[in-house]
């Protein structure tokens, strides 16, 4: 990976595919996760578009230090996108991804073609959900990532073998088992922005799998709902909460024609 320091922070980042020809896509992935979950993506699209992922703060090769909100990731993203010359791009969230690419769209509505929202919504945690998550926290905190990272694994990715994302936990947990309370509280007390979502005109495609454990199909439905520009709508059947990750087909067909139709 490579580093470009933005607002004093050493933010790790790919950039792969063709520079001409071509659309620019950054893709921002989600809590626990890392550039790593775009594997699919990059295969699929990175032939005929440029393809950037990062680690945001507190993920992956990018460290934080301090709390920090998705305005301040907002802000990464913006100031990555300067560090690589680029104008504009389509921002592509996963989850908090998404988070933070709908406020770099309300920050910077100009440097933005359009926007692909995975998993994610405009408002806030289900009370009941973050009540769970709280307890899912302190356990980390106490005893590390073992004790619940096959729940946390269930939220996210749905059955299968994660192996791979374990020893991922176990090594950043190692490395500063309090780092995550950064991200933690960022998710946690983020603000709503339903209500700006009209403010955000270019086109965008919002993906949601049926099996999504995190985000209820609703609270997708209402960000789309929500949003000032031509919006499209993808149900993907049996996707989980990372169904990019977990069902990359139909989800890399719908990017690709959705790309495709912004000319």
């Amino acid at each position: 990976m490579e580093i470009a320091t933005i607002h004093g922070v050493d933010i790790a980042y790919t950039d792969t595919g063709t520079v001409d020809g071509g659309r620019t896509v950054i893709f921002s992935h989600g809590l626990l996760m890392d550039h790593e979950m775009f594997a699919p993506q990059i295969e699929a699209l990175s032939g005929r578009h440029r393809i950037i992922t990062w680690d945001e703060r507190a993920h992956g090769s990018t460290r934080a230090t301090a709390p920090f909100s998705y305005w301040d990731s907002a802000s990464d993203l913006l100031g990555l996108l300067d560090h690589l010359g680029v104008e504009t791009a389509v921002l592509a969230g996963m989850s908090q991804g998404g988070f933070i690419s709908l406020r770099a769209a309300l920050q910077a509505p100009e440097r933005v073609d359009a926007l692909v929202l995975m998993g994610s919504q405009a408002g806030l945690e289900d009370p009941e959900k973050q009540a769970s998550y709280e307890v899912l926290h302190q356990v980390w905190l106490d005893q590390g990532p073992e004790p619940v990272q096959e729940i946390v694994a269930g939220i996210i990715l749905g059955e299968g073998d994660w192996s791979d994302w374990f020893a991922k936990w176990t090594s950043w947990a190692e490395r500063d088992r309090d780092e995550f309370t950064h991200a933690f509280r960022c998710l946690s007390d983020r603000d709503d922005v339903t209500e700006r979502l009209g403010e955000i005109t270019c086109p965008s495609l919002v993906i949601h799998g049926t099996a999504d454990a995190a985000i209820p199909m609703e609270r997708a439905r209402v960000m789309a709902d929500g949003l000032g520009g031509a919006t499209a709508f993808v149900e993907v059947e049996g996707g989980t909460h990372a169904c990019n990750l977990t069902h990359p087909g139909p989800v890399n067909e719908a990017i690709t024609a959705f790309i495709d139709s912004l000319g």
